[in-house]
């Protein structure tokens, strides 16, 4: 009888633990790399604590002598603007075009030779910076505002973890949405149209100014489900401030983990389509 030679895939277990390995070191060079500017985040926190309190005086005068308006109390709002305000900076809704400017200037040829995909390097050295941003940035705000005033504390075992998982959504949500106003700059060299849409529509849509379900429901119902927006810092306040009851809560963070994927895929699709017809720019 004839021998008989198996053939055996090669695994793919190396590959994924390599991956892991990669991504995970470069959110610790994200997280190094941010941490390093340490004035800017002070003056941050003093901007951030200074608007708080212009913010929550605004909010708990709407709530006025009732005590409460669209369905929050008045400790429900403080804590909404309080953790709102330290969030901004973990989410970062705005300030950040260093994709649009590689492109720009050509460097983004060297992101290009690089055996990890940009999305994926870029994302990774984002969840390092919002790391680092969620003790020097979120910490501050939460520690200041009950110290002048009532917050609310959750109630809910869930909170907590449904919380943290809504808002790492946000940041990798958040992240797949300006990676693709960025990636316009593949098509219009100048991306400052797009990025003043963007920072105009996400901080009233995402509920920066005000909560969102102040709008009648019959608007913000739909802009819930058709849009990312509120699900970059709406839902994640929502959560913590339990305005719902808990299977509401369990929907809206599976709307985020929805966005989330979907524009992260977009982001990939994009970055393709790009990279077959880029034309570098200054060399």
């Amino acid at each position: 009888m004839g021998s008989v030679t198996a053939t055996v895939a090669p695994s793919t277990t190396p590959n994924v633990i390599l991956w892991f390995r990669t991504f995970r070191a470069i959110t610790a060079s994200g997280f190094r790399r941010y941490s390093t500017y340490r004035q800017a985040a002070v003056a941050g926190i003093v901007t951030n604590v200074v608007f708080g309190f212009l913010r929550c005086y605004v909010l708990l005068a709407v709530a006025g002598g009732a005590g409460a308006a669209a369905g929050y109390d008045r400790r429900q709002l403080a804590t909404f603007v309080w953790v709102g305000q330290g969030l901004l900076t973990v989410i970062l809704l705005w300030g950040w075009t260093e994709l649009a400017d590689r492109i720009r200037t050509g460097d983004i040829t060297g992101d290009l030779l690089r055996p990890v995909n940009p999305v994926t390097a870029y994302l990774a050295t984002d969840l390092g910076r919002a790391g680092y941003a969620a003790l020097a940035r979120l910490v501050p705000p939460a520690l200041v505002g009950p110290l002048f005033f009532d917050v609310y504390v959750p109630t809910r075992w869930s909170t907590l973890p449904l919380a943290v998982g809504a808002v790492t959504a946000a940041v990798v949500l958040c992240f797949a949405c300006r990676y693709l106003v960025n990636a316009t700059a593949y098509w219009l060299t100048d991306v400052r149209g797009p990025l003043i849409l963007w920072t105009l529509g996400s901080g009233v849509l995402a509920g920066l100014y005000f909560p969102l379900r102040f709008l009648p429901e019959a608007v913000y119902v739909p802009l819930w489900i058709a849009t990312p927006f509120p699900s970059l810092l709406q839902t994640p306040l929502d959560v913590l401030v339990e305005r719902d009851p808990l299977p509401v809560q369990v929907a809206l963070v599976a709307v985020q983990l929805g966005w989330a994927v979907l524009l992260l895929a977009a982001c990939r699709l994009v970055q393709r389509r790009a990279e077959r017809r880029l034309v570098v720019q200054g060399g």
